[in-house]
């Protein structure tokens, strides 16, 4: 593989952003600063307050920011009637592990949420925010929604090696993400959620994987894993589709607009219970 230019993988990204439909628009969507100076951005769909989810965008922890998920931020607080908070974490390889995971936990211990959600990426830092919280013996939201997740930093399961070519995620972009994210190769197993020894105490789950996903076995893994420790989990591995069929993809394909349709039901029916 070609080494990626993360500068340029960063700007590929926002003009990306820029030429997307904008979304639904909200009550109220507003920029603020978080715990430290942390970058937020609130979607709120009434003025009425609402349930709130914190959301940490995906990326493969170098890329993405609050206005490449800025899109499907204020899709799932519409169609969910939450308040959503989206956290622009510091990124690899400028801040490697454990930075992001230490800004998304001080986002919830601020904001104490209903729910934490993320994709790919942002899946792995909603549960290990979690897992912090939980070891912190601190309050945790009620629900995780983790979307296509990384739960596995050794690249060890099935799927890498049989969807890892050919589809949306490449095993070697991800082997050079995680590099970044993890660089010494030591640490990787014990930064896994998948491998943490006991889930015991975490919250409720939505895990949703997709048939043609690098990661979509580690996904599974995990949901499996949550449920056996105790948690409420709903799992459902989307058929047809490919990793990160949340951002957008409803605008070209049919089936991922029924994905999504059916995630945002989940969300609602959770966090409204």
């Amino acid at each position: 593989m070609t080494v990626p230019d993360v500068s340029a993988l960063r700007e590929g990204t926002r003009l990306r952003a820029a030429a997307r439909p904008r979304g639904p628009e909200l009550a109220r969507v507003e920029d603020l600063s978080g715990p430290g100076g942390l970058p937020l951005r609130h979607y709120r769909p009434s003025e009425q307050g609402r349930p709130l989810v914190v959301f940490a965008h995906g990326g493969a922890f170098v890329i993405g920011d609050l206005d490449t998920h800025d899109r499907t931020c204020r899709r799932i607080a519409a169609a969910c009637d939450v308040e959503v908070m989206a956290v622009d974490y510091r990124r690899a390889p400028e801040h490697p592990y454990p930075a992001a995971v230490e800004d998304v936990a001080a986002v919830l211990r601020w904001a104490r949420p209903a729910a934490v959600a993320g994709d790919s990426a942002g899946g792995y830092l909603a549960t290990m925010a979690c897992l912090r919280l939980r070891d912190a013996g601190e309050p945790l939201p009620a629900l995780q929604i983790l979307i296509c997740p990384n739960t596995d930093l050794t690249l060890s399961q099935p799927s890498i090696a049989e969807k890892g070519s050919g589809h949306s995620l490449d095993a070697d972009f991800l082997q050079w993400a995680v590099a970044l994210w993890t660089p010494d190769p030591a640490g990787r197993a014990h930064a896994s959620p998948l491998l943490t020894a006991d889930l015991s105490g975490m919250p409720d789950a939505i895990v949703v994987t997709a048939e043609h996903d690098a990661l979509r076995d580690e996904g599974d893994a995990y949901a499996r894993r949550l449920a056996e420790a105790g948690a409420l989990v709903r799992h459902r591995q989307e058929p047809g589709l490919e990793h990160g069929f949340i951002q957008n993809m409803d605008l070209t394909s049919a089936e991922a607009a029924a994905a999504h349709d059916r995630l945002f039901g989940d969300i609602a029916a959770l966090i409204h219970r």
